[in-house]
C-alpha cells in the first residue's frame, strides 16, 4: 500500500476504534475520532485477511455461543480498505471531522448535523456552497459499505476454502480413527471369546491329564505285575526242571 494510503489507513482507523476498544464485543457502537486527507485517486480492494487456519483444540458440546470482540487486526484491515476506496475531493470523512469537532459544544444532536452540515459545505467550496441535500455525503457513505460488503464477501469465501481444509480435514480424519476403532472394538470381542474358549479348554484338559496320567500309571503298573508273575512262573518251573530232571 503506498504511504499516503497507510497513512490515511490509521487516520481511519482511530476514526472508528480507539486503542481501548479493541476486544471488545461485536456490535459496540463505534467510536468518533478525526478524519484525513484524501488520497488523489480511489484504489482497488484489497484482499480479506485470510482466516487463521491452524489447528485448534476441538469445538465444545456446551452449547454457548462464542461472541466476536473487535479485532484490532480487522479493524485495521477495514480502515485499510475505507483508504484504497476513498474518492477524491471531500465527502463522508470530512463532514464527520466536522461533526466530531461540533461534539463537545453541548448542542443537541439535530443541531449538531445542522451545524456540521453548513461548515462542511462552507469548507468544501463553491462545489457545495449551493447544495440543498446531503446526498453527496450518503452517497460517498453508501459507497464505503459497499466496499466493506465486497470485502466481507471475499472474506467468507476464504472462511469457507479454510473451513472445506481444515474441519473438513478433521472431519474425515475422525470419521477414519471412528471406524478403526469400530473395527478394533469387533476384534477384541473376538479376542475375548477365543481367550474364553481357550481357558475353558485349559480347564479341561487339567482334568484330562489327571486322567489319563492315572490310567497309564495303572497300566504300566498292571504290565510289570503281569511280567513278574511271568518272570516268576518261568523262574519257577526252570528251578523244578533241574531238581527233578537231572
Amino acid at each position: 500500500m503506498p504511504e499516503t494510503d497507510k497513512s490515511l489507513g490509521r487516520k481511519i482507523l482511530s476514526f472508528f476504534v480507539k486503542e481501548e476498544d479493541a476486544g471488545t464485543a461485536t456490535g459496540t457502537p463505534p467510536v468518533v475520532a478525526s478524519a484525513a486527507p484524501r488520497p488523489s485517486a480511489p484504489a482497488s480492494v484489497p484482499s480479506s485477511p485470510t482466516p487463521n487456519t491452524s489447528p485448534a483444540a476441538p469445538p465444545s458440546n456446551t452449547g454457548t455461543t462464542t461472541t466476536g470482540v473487535v479485532d484490532p487486526k480487522f479493524a485495521e484491515h477495514f480502515a485499510n480498505v475505507l483508504a484504497q476506496n476513498n474518492p477524491p475531493g471531500p465527502d463522508y470523512f470530512e463532514f464527520r471531522e466536522t461533526l466530531r469537532s461540533l461534539s463537545n459544544l453541548g448542542l443537541p444532536e439535530d443541531k449538531q448535523f445542522q451545524a456540521a452540515w453548513a461548515s462542511f459545505k462552507a469548507l468544501a467550496g463553491p462545489a457545495f456552497a449551493g447544495a440543498g441535500n446531503a446526498t453527496v455525503l450518503t452517497n460517498t457513505a453508501n459507497g464505503y459499505i459497499s466496499a466493506l460488503n465486497k470485502d466481507r464477501d471475499g472474506f467468507g469465501k476464504s472462511v469457507e476454502a479454510a473451513l472445506a481444509e481444515r474441519v473438513g480435514g478433521l472431519q474425515n480424519e475422525q470419521k477414519r480413527l471412528q471406524t478403526e476403532n469400530d473395527t478394533l472394538a469387533k476384534q477384541l470381542v473376538e479376542i475375548q471369546k477365543q481367550i474364553d474358549a481357550n481357558t475353558n479348554r485349559l480347564t479341561a484338559i487339567t482334568g484330562e491329564i489327571t486322567d489319563q496320567s492315572g490310567k497309564i500309571t495303572q497300566n504300566q503298573q498292571n504290565y510289570e505285575s503281569t511280567f513278574a508273575h511271568f518272570i516268576d512262573q518261568i523262574k519257577s518251573d526252570i528251578a523244578k526242571m533241574n531238581q527233578y530232571l537231572t
